[in-house]
């Protein structure tokens, strides 16, 4: 039966910027004198100062190990054994009587795999895509990758579709503050694997890529 796993990466653009005084703060001046014929008269002098703040764009993407804000160099592995879905029917024994049309069982993983994600941004809107690397594969046969499947636990925070190959749809991530523009979410992604497709048995093996832009 087939076991597949994958190594799962992330994309990670964290390049927060706050810059004051990327040029000399402009301020203005004013001298104010008391009349002569009320020298020790109070005075008092205003000076406005201008300010300009700059905040660059950032994005923060963790899939599995790691914690905001350092980048972690570490690619965590998702394992999922399978086993064989026969019909309800079938029982131990020889020339037992079975109601069964032939068709492939379906393998499914007996334990699914949970992984922490966090995504913070001050770019505006996120959206989040997979990417297949290296597809799933023993070294002689190969699986597609949509029999992966990923479920969020919090819809604000979704799973981007799992593709065959190439890249997948985009899933928008919602934002937290100031009308969405900023975003702070987190979430638990669980892995599961269910195929129907006539595979061989062996170790499967493939890499997916998540990616966070602003779009």
């Amino acid at each position: 039966m087939p076991s597949p796993s994958l190594r799962v990466g992330m994309v990670l653009s964290c390049a927060l910027a706050v810059a004051a005084g990327t040029r000399p703060a402009m301020a203005d001046s004013q001298t104010t004198t008391a009349p002569l014929s009320a020298p020790e008269q109070t005075v008092s002098a205003s000076a406005a100062l201008d300010f300009n703040i700059n905040i660059g764009k950032f994005i923060f993407f963790r899939v599995g190990s790691g914690a905001f804000p350092v980048a972690s160099g570490t690619v965590d592995t998702v394992t999922l054994d399978t086993s064989a879905s026969f019909p309800a029917s079938v029982t131990n024994g020889a020339a037992m009587p079975l109601s069964w049309d032939g068709s492939v069982p379906l393998f499914a993983s007996t334990a699914n795999a949970t992984l922490p994600v966090e995504v913070r941004s001050n770019a505006g809107q996120i959206a989040l895509r997979t990417t297949v690397v290296s597809p799933l594969s023993n070294g002689s046969a190969s699986i597609p990758f949509s029999a992966i499947h990923i479920v969020s636990s919090d819809s604000n925070l979704p799973a981007p579709p799992v593709p065959d190959n190439g890249t997948g749809a985009a899933v928008n991530v919602t934002g937290t503050a100031f009308a969405n523009l900023v975003t702070e979410r987190a979430a638990d992604w669980t892995f599961s694997y269910a195929d129907s497709s006539d595979s061989t048995a062996g170790s499967y093996t493939g890499v997916l890529m998540f990616t966070a832009s602003a779009l």
